[in-house]
């Protein structure tokens, strides 16, 4: 009798192990789309150990590991998978999902860290404690946008008005970044390239501040230990 209350005992803790192991961080009404077929309808679940969909026609779940990388505006998710694609087509599984409300952006760089390979996150977090914030434009061929870089100890982020174009880069995010002049600024990620007109002039010293947080990030040291090594 003992034995088999210990076992009992055992597997009840194991459950309630494993459900505080996967929390829920956050949860929404979403839509998964599919290439020339319907919408499908479901709800998208951020949990401590990954992110999951289910429907009543669907049911997909991708541990943080298992996700190569991400691309997230207020509204709007590609999750890039490392499964292959159906039918020996090129690249890997993508699935695409339209969100009922916004990511909050606390929940958004809990998403990055967790997968913690690059990726591309529009929503950054509004309010962190920054080294230096110039006015800028951000060129593309549409048009651009106005907004404002933010530059910190972990990253750098570009914050629009209106969210569109919005862009929190962390040093994990970024090959390398440029200043060919006080004037102009350039983040090279490994998702995309982005050209920067500064509407005022970038101190010499901050950029350095960035190139060594930059490199000491890659490298795994701290800032004084890379200055340390100049």
């Amino acid at each position: 009798m003992r034995s088999s209350f210990k076992i009992s005992a055992t597997i009840v803790l194991s459950a309630v192990l494993a459900n505080a192991a996967q929390s829920e961080l956050w949860q929404a009404p979403a839509k998964w789309h599919r290439l020339l077929k319907k919408t499908v309808p479901g709800t998208l679940v951020l949990d401590d150990a990954g992110v999951e969909f289910h429907s009543p026609k669907f049911n997909q779940r991708w541990g943080y590991i298992d996700i190569h990388s991400f691309d997230l505006s207020a509204r709007e998710l590609t999750l890039d998978s490392y499964q292959n694609r159906p039918w020996h087509a090129p690249g890997e599984q993508r699935y695409q999902f339209t969100l009922s409300e916004p990511m909050p952006p606390e929940i958004a760089a809990q998403l990055a860290a967790r997968v913690g390979k690059p990726v591309r996150n529009g929503v950054p977090l509004p309010s962190v404690a920054v080294l230096s914030e110039i006015p800028a434009h951000r060129r593309m061929w549409s048009g651009g946008s106005n907004g404002t870089l933010r530059l910190k100890d972990t990253g750098i982020d570009y914050v629009t008005e209106n969210g569109r174009d919005s862009r929190s880069w962390r040093w994990a995010d970024i090959q390398t970044i440029a200043n060919p002049n006080p004037y102009e600024f350039r983040v090279t990620a490994y998702r995309e390239t982005v050209e920067f007109d500064l509407k005022q002039p970038l101190a010499p010293v901050v950029f350095e501040q960035m190139w060594d947080r930059l490199y000491a990030a890659d490298l795994n040291l701290s800032v004084g230990g890379a200055e340390a090594h100049r």
